[in-house]
């Protein structure tokens, strides 16, 4: 089998657009496929069709096409004449050497006018199966599936049919830059962000020069395995531990923590014009620590003008954690290190800082300084996938 029919939902919704986010689905996983050999890629009704120019191994190709966000789910298909026959003789040929004790045939029939309707093509190959296997039907929880597509120039088959990872394609909903760290939640975020179609420029505070470079490297990791979904990455290292340094040498501990945050978002936010982004992206879960109260937030984020998403503010850590592990990203996370965010933090942080309080502090020291400190020596870094 050499080609991949691949399905969508959400896009089939978008009407007058629709043509426009297909095409962006379809560069999408022309380049998740690119060192594979694929050999085109066509639309065919509310589908697309993969054909590749030699053999790939199916569990390469499932690697692939399931981290394609906008793909709802796909087959491994072979192609066929519209004829009932084709199709009974293809699938038995396919058939050989494999074993299963219950099964299913499910049609989809695109083209109106095949003499036989989706059920009677079910009975019809289900019995051919029944008969060659000696497997039982099991109309609700086969081992396998006979997935049968009949559309107005071809049919096609394959076995079974594999999810996608839904949403939208990247790219379809602008850029973000998104404030990543080496911990679970903004990675998680980042991730749910891509999945709405956002491509994420990624910054990242660290402790240089007093800390050591284990959070960079996490970083690295992880923007490397979220660059599987968006194919190129810009990564913004920016040393931060002198500016932090600074700020304790002018400000009473309890609000060093929302101070932090705020210059953190002003670096930011320069960088996402530069880079033409309409938002931050933070990982922030209402609660889940000092800076992250309401009050906390309400405060932090007037030092930024550009909006601030925060696609984790109702999760809690468990959920986070669960969503980590099913996208790849938690064994990295997990990994001790020296990040930012422990360094110069006081035992007790305010939790309600007052605006006109935080606005007093920061007359203490320079804040353009600092914000000029943070770009100047901040270091780019740019990923792809697959790696060239």
């Amino acid at each position: 089998m050499d080609s991949v029919l691949i399905r969508y939902h959400e896009i089939a919704l978008k009407k007058g657009n629709r043509a426009y986010f297909t095409e962006l689905l379809k560069r999408n996983i022309l380049t998740a496929v690119k060192d594979l050999g694929a050999k085109e890629i066509r639309s065919l009704p509310a589908r697309l069709l993969l054909t590749f120019k030699n053999q790939v191994p199916s569990e390469t190709i499932s690697q692939r096409i399931s981290a394609v966000f906008g793909v709802a789910n796909f087959s491994i298909v072979e192609r066929t004449a519209k004829d009932i026959e084709a199709l009974r003789s293809g699938i038995l040929a396919a058939l050989d050497g494999l074993r299963f004790d219950s099964f299913r045939v499910e049609t989809q029939r695109g083209d109106k006018t095949f003499p036989l309707t989706s059920p009677e093509i079910n009975r019809q190959l289900g019995g051919a199966v029944k008969e060659k296997s000696g497997a039982r039907v099991d109309l609700t929880h086969p081992e396998f599936t006979v997935t049968v597509e009949v559309l107005p120039h071809d049919a096609f088959f394959g076995f079974d049919k594999i999810a996608g990872a839904g949403g939208l394609p990247v790219g379809a909903s602008g850029r973000l830059v998104s404030l990543i760290s080496g911990g679970f939640d903004s990675p998680v975020a980042s991730y749910r962000m891509m999945q709405r179609g956002c491509r994420l420029i990624f910054v990242h505070f660290h402790g240089a020069p007093y800390q050591d470079k284990t959070s960079q490297e996490k970083v690295r990791d992880l923007v490397r395995s979220l660059t599987r979904r968006q194919y190129q990455s810009r990564l913004y290292l920016v040393p931060f531990g002198e500016i932090q340094r600074q700020i304790v040498a002018a400000v009473a501990r309890p609000l060093r923590v929302v101070l932090y945050r705020r210059m953190m978002l002003r670096i930011a936010e320069v960088i996402a014009r530069n880079e033409k982004a309409k938002a931050l992206l933070t990982g922030e879960s209402l609660g889940q620590v000092a800076s992250q109260t309401l009050d906390n937030i309400a405060v932090i984020q007037q030092a930024a003008l550009l909006p601030i998403l925060r696609p984790l503010v109702g999760m809690d850590k468990q959920e986070i954690i669960d969503q980590a592990r099913r996208i790849g990203t938690f064994e990295t996370s997990s990994i001790p290190d020296q990040d930012c965010c422990q360094l110069f933090v006081p035992k007790h942080p305010a939790t309600k800082a007052q605006f006109r309080e935080v606005e007093d502090a920061e007359t203490s020291f320079d804040v353009k300084e600092l914000v000029r400190l943070g770009l100047d020596n901040a270091v780019k870094e740019d990923f792809s996938f697959p790696v060239n």
